[in-house]
């Protein structure tokens, strides 16, 4: 009987002289990321950023309450003193071989501390602890700083959290272990590529890192995504409208207007056929219309609130009548598309002009007491110091406020991305929501500006004190059905505050829970099978936690009880239409040009 060897796999061996290669090549990418960063630019730099200004302020109000005291000083530094202290004796007494519980342990859901050797190793489990504490206690030192008013407190915990975030040990090579062990495995290869990688995105990013999160091979706009069809009808300075093509041989007969924001771009909706919401509702038999706003430039600075309600939502129902000869439509909005939308229904409503049977809001706000972690960017000196930045260029550059989203999980969005891509070497896969995500735009100054005074600063909408278009604006008045869409994990539009906001329409709400996040818990096809949503008629004077205990739970996606509410207001079928009309003949295939156009 022959004896069968096994191939005995290669080991790696540690090569000193590709070691000393790789960190060399690490390092020449290095000076090109710092070359890249520091090249000039038109933009003149003569005072620090603003956003430092305004770390340094609030910290200065907690650590005014914590050094103005002599007994609160001593109590500061003995905090922090007896939590090493213990942390050093648990160490020490592990060290003698003795089984000791942790002074601290993570969340079960801190992916940072998941690789086993943060714990079997007593180097990196030492680290890990002394990093946790300290968090703890800069948390605990706004905490309980007293005399803070709550919009300051709320700024220092999103700066604290942003701070101990970017310091976690896991974001360095010698204090990660799986960092470490891949660099000496692979003789630094992983240090080369990844340097490599942070001086290409520096200089895409034309002096700011912009850190990629996806591949963008095979992720194309009109080749890999948005790729439902239909035709541009209509556009304007500001938005193209698109009508998408039946699939169904009858449709009904009240079309949909959607809405989505200008923060992001329309294909949100569209991404991939089996998870694109257009393409789902057209298989519904609905005739469908999509507003895809332009990227703006310095030249639409100037165009405001009200002219994307008219050039927007407004220009687009006339167009529709035209084309369906149907003077009401559905309408749906996402997010800040969704406030726009909740406007235009409170100024149809005032000029008494009946144009919509139904309104759908996903993920929206027209009440901001709830707002979330997004106001901590809002009160009155960062604005102005915004409005004057968005001055000198016209626009609000998309950058900006992607970077502010990813802020709002840093840990996901921004140092797993910034330990996998520059540390490990390991450029991300092709992922069409990441991409959608990275695919930013610019925003007109004075829309931006009046947006983040009468909603985030103001809270302008739902008191009645909006004056949009010389039409002060009454959500009350608004009595149109209304499906309100939350999502219990956003951190954009926080559940609490959508469900908040339902109580100002004048008119029946179903508000409606889904799991997940703002995206993922919107774009949802049933026939993925994932997460749940809830249902509870109750809408006024009660939290979500309270309506929660109420609620009925439903498995999978809510597409199909939307459908169901809105064949509910009107049934009536029609057979199918085709795109466009003599009126408004199409102008190009969608997905059109204006969602082409990158920042």
């Amino acid at each position: 009987m022959n004896e069968v060897t096994a191939e005995a796999k290669p080991v790696k061996t540690f090569d000193p002289e590709a070691f000393a290669l790789n960190v060399a090549r690490a390092m020449e990418s290095t000076g090109r990321a710092l070359a890249a960063y520091l090249k000039p630019t038109t933009e003149i730099k003569d005072k620090p950023p603003a956003e430092l200004a305004e770390v340094i302020k609030t910290f200065g109000a907690v650590a005014e309450y914590w050094m103005g005291d002599n007994a609160r000083s001593s109590e500061l530094q003995t905090r922090i003193a007896k939590d090493y202290l213990d942390l050093w004796g648990t160490a020490v007494r592990r060290l003698a071989g003795e089984a000791v519980a942790p002074a601290i342990e993570p969340s079960p859901r801190d992916k940072r501390f998941k690789d086993p050797e943060w714990k079997s190793n007593q180097f990196f489990d030492f680290v890990m602890q002394l990093y946790l504490l300290t968090t703890r206690w800069a948390q605990d030192l706004v905490r309980d700083a007293e005399g803070l008013d709550a919009h300051t407190r709320q700024k220092a915990e999103f700066y604290v959290q942003q701070i101990t975030n970017a310091l976690a040990p896991s974001n360095f090579v010698l204090t990660n272990p799986e960092v470490l062990r891949e660099t000496l495995s692979s003789n630094a290869n992983n240090l080369a590529r990844g340097m490599t990688m942070l001086a290409e995105d520096i200089e895409a990013g034309r002096g700011t890192l912009r850190i990629r999160q996806s591949d963008p091979a095979n992720l194309e706009v009109g080749v890999n995504m948005a790729m439902t069809p239909g035709k541009v009808i209509y556009q304007n300075e500001l938005m193209q409208l698109i009508q998408y093509e039946p699939s169904t041989e009858k449709v009904l007969r009240t079309p949909l207007l959607i809405v989505p924001p200008w923060i992001n771009k329309f294909y949100i909706l569209d991404l991939r056929p089996e998870k694109s919401f257009i393409k789902w509702c057209v298989d519904q038999g609905i005739t469908v219309f999509v507003i895809s706003w332009v990227n703006p430039d310095r030249e639409l600075g100037q165009k405001g609130f009200a002219d994307y309600m008219k050039e927007g939502p407004l220009v687009a129902m006339d167009v529709i009548e035209k084309v369906t000869g149907e003077m009401k439509v559905h309408t749906a909005g996402y997010c800040v598309g969704g406030t726009l939308l909740a406007a235009t229904l409170a100024w149809l409503a005032e000029k008494r002009r009946v144009r919509v049977t139904s309104a759908t809001f996903f993920a929206a706000q027209v009440d901001f007491t709830h707002a979330g972690d997004l106001l901590v960017f809002v009160d009155e000196d960062q604005i102005t110091a915004l409005e004057r930045d968005m001055e000198a260029r016209g626009v609000l550059e998309g950058s900006k406020m992607a970077m502010a989203f990813n802020m709002l999980r840093s840990n996901e969005l921004i140092w797993s991305y910034v330990v996998s891509n520059y540390l490990k070497g390991q450029p991300p896969s092709s992922f069409d929501l990441l991409h959608w995500n990275s695919d930013a735009t610019r925003m007109p100054a004075s829309n931006h500006s009046y947006y983040l005074r009468n909603c985030y600063l103001e809270n302008r909408l739902s008191t009645g004190t909006m004056v949009l278009d010389n039409t002060l604006l009454d959500l009350s008045k608004v009595k149109v059905p209304v499906y309100n869409l939350a999502t219990r994990e956003d951190h954009i539009a926080p559940a609490e505050s959508v469900l908040y906001g339902s109580q100002f329409f004048g008119g029946p709400v179903k508000f409606v829970l889904s799991g997940s996040g703002h995206i993922a818990g919107v774009v949802n096809p049933p026939s993925s099978g994932k997460y749940q949503f809830w249902t509870n008629d109750n809408v006024k004077d009660v939290t979500v936690a309270d309506w929660l205990k109420n609620a009925q739970e439903h498995k999978g996606s809510w597409w199909p009880d939307w459908r169901a509410w809105l064949e509910s207001i009107d049934a009536e079928a029609v057979p199918a239409r085709p795109v466009g009309s003599e009126a408004s003949p199409p102008i190009e295939d969608a997905p059109g040009s204006y969602v082409r156009v990158r920042a």
